[in-house]
């Protein structure tokens, strides 16, 4: 077993594991940690706990040391210069008559290197741009083409449902959608329904997902052949989560559906929820 601690860099991000030293390190507390990217200043998101070795990623690095008040005042100082930089970035991009659109700006702690976040629907020649921003600020310079998504999570935003969008609330990490989950949790396939501020589709349909896939499991589908007790018939609606089914049954097709409750119809032969491919091919970019 190890002992470690997990830092989060942004304020929604991924976490990720150190050792500890040790120290036993609250959460909330700031610590300075060696990354790929240089050294860099993390929050702790989970204090001092011990995991399986295997489930560490090896070398398991150590806290270099708590933040100290000089550290924090380092910190504090490069968040004020993210705003002069991002006019700086801008600026550039407009010089260069680049097809880029500035999204945000990162400074490593020791100021090592500074990232510049953009989205772009191309792919951009941005290298005379690099070689502009190393010789202002004589330091490594990258530039990182980021997705529709990752931008709604950096800039924030309300969502449909009227709150802060999930991505920039508590996603640490995109989980995969797909067209798939709307069609079988019922809802519209129209773009503008089932898509979010990102033009991409809702994380939410994630949520339920789980919950939708055990009721399939026991509630005949639209289509499906069941016994009722007025006799055999075809699902013409079902509501997966109340359990009611509508029914045209075979006695009087000409009547309307009967409504039954999920329990008191008994499944001969089910039927499948299909996307078909003019619909996958409609919406397949709301996937990406």
């Amino acid at each position: 077993m190890t002992e470690v601690i997990g830092v989060r860099f942004k304020e929604v991000g991924k976490i990720y594991y150190f050792s500890p030293k040790g120290i036993k390190i609250p959460v909330g507390k700031k610590v300075i940690v060696e990354t790929a990217r240089g050294v860099e200043c993390g929050s702790v998101a989970i204090g001092n706990f011990m995991t399986e070795d295997e489930k560490v990623v090896q070398p398991l690095k150590e806290i270099i040391r708590i933040a100290t008040q000089e550290d924090l005042e380092t910190l504090k100082n490069n968040l004020a210069r993210k705003e002069e930089i991002m006019k700086v970035f801008t600026q550039k991009i407009a010089e260069h008559k680049l097809n880029m659109k500035p999204i945000d700006v990162e400074c490593t702690f020791d100021g090592g290197k500074i990232m510049f976040y953009f989205t772009s629907e191309s792919r951009v020649d941005f290298r005379d741009l690099v070689k502009d921003l190393a010789g202002i600020y004589r330091t490594r310079i990258e530039l990182r083409q980021i997705g529709v998504r990752d931008e709604a999570k950096m800039l924030g935003g309300l969502g449909i449902c009227g709150r802060k969008l999930c991505c920039s609330l508590f996603l640490g990490e995109f989980q995969p959608v797909s067209i798939k989950m709307a069609k079988e949790q019922s809802l519209s396939l129209n773009p503008t329904k089932i898509s979010g501020t990102c033009g991409r589709l809702m994380c939410c349909l994630k949520y339920e997902q789980d919950s939708y896939e055990e009721l399939l499991k026991i509630t005949p589908k639209t289509g499906a052949l069941v016994d009722t007790p007025d006799g055999r018939g075809i699902v013409s609606d079902v509501n997966l989560l109340t359990g009611v089914l509508k029914i045209q049954l075979d006695k009087n097709k000409d009547a309307a559906p009967v409504t039954f409750k999920r329990e008191d119809v008994k499944l001969l032969k089910d039927s499948k929820i299909r996307v078909n491919r003019d619909e996958i091919a409609a919406l397949k970019e709301l996937e990406d």
